[in-house]
């Protein structure tokens, strides 16, 4: 059995049986709710490692819950929905989720996802990212992989899991292009132009973070329509 947990919150029966069904599948851990009031509960409660979350609930949107659970858990979230607007997704992902997934969907789509995010913790549990020194100095910027903490200016940053990677990644290639691909391709897997809205927000909210002036950054260049590059300083 998968010691892995993941709590799936779906109202609508037929697809939460579906997804349910697939997890028992691959020998994964799953909790179900039914509802927002459930699902904090069942965080709270068990401590699962990722929520697969339907954004339609009875009782709160889910962007609701996304924020509650962000106010106390970087556990990773993958979004579950119908909602297709490139809004909705920016508003999820804004909000904290790491991923978006539209229904309908494929189970070999959904457990690609899941295993993303699986590889991710791993590398971070093992406490140093791959072909990476311990810690990572450019100008006021410090990424210290073994306690996974990050620093600008002597202040730590709290970023998100997708934060870290996607910082993680332009660091281990500093001073090169990064393409838009290769950033999707290694966050969330080969679905590259669904990814896309998922990068532009997480970058965004990266700037935010490490950015002194986010319209005149320091450490991350865009270039447009090919991907992004951090300066050496």
């Amino acid at each position: 059995m998968n010691h892995f947990t993941i709590l799936a919150v779906e109202d609508d029966a037929p697809v939460r049986n579906l997804i349910t069904t697939t997890l028992k599948a691959h020998d994964y851990n799953f909790l179900t709710a039914e509802d927002g009031e459930s699902a904090i509960l069942q965080v709270t409660s068990h401590q699962p490692e990722m929520m697969l979350l339907d954004l339609g609930l009875p009782d709160m949107d889910g962007i609701d819950i996304i924020k509650k659970v962000r106010t106390w858990s970087e556990m990773p979230i993958i979004v579950v929905s119908a909602r297709q607007d490139e809004a909705d997704k920016i508003s999820a992902l804004d909000a904290g989720a790491d991923d978006y997934l539209t229904k309908p969907f494929s189970v070999d789509e959904l457990l690609a996802r899941i295993r993303v995010v699986q590889r991710r913790l791993q590398r971070q549990s093992d406490g140093v990212a791959p072909n990476a020194s311990s810690i990572f100095i450019n100008g006021g910027l410090k990424i210290d992989y073994a306690s996974n903490k990050i620093e600008v200016d002597g202040t730590e940053r709290m970023l998100t899991p997708i934060e870290f990677k996607l910082l993680n990644l332009l660091a281990k290639n500093v001073g090169k292009v990064v393409t838009h691909s290769y950033l999707t391709t290694e966050i969330w897997g080969n679905n590259w132009s669904s990814s896309m809205a998922s990068l532009r927000v997480s970058m965004g909210n990266l700037r935010k973070k490490i950015e002194k002036d986010t319209t005149d950054p320091v450490y991350i260049q865009t270039h447009v329509g090919i991907g992004y590059r951090m300066n050496q300083l």
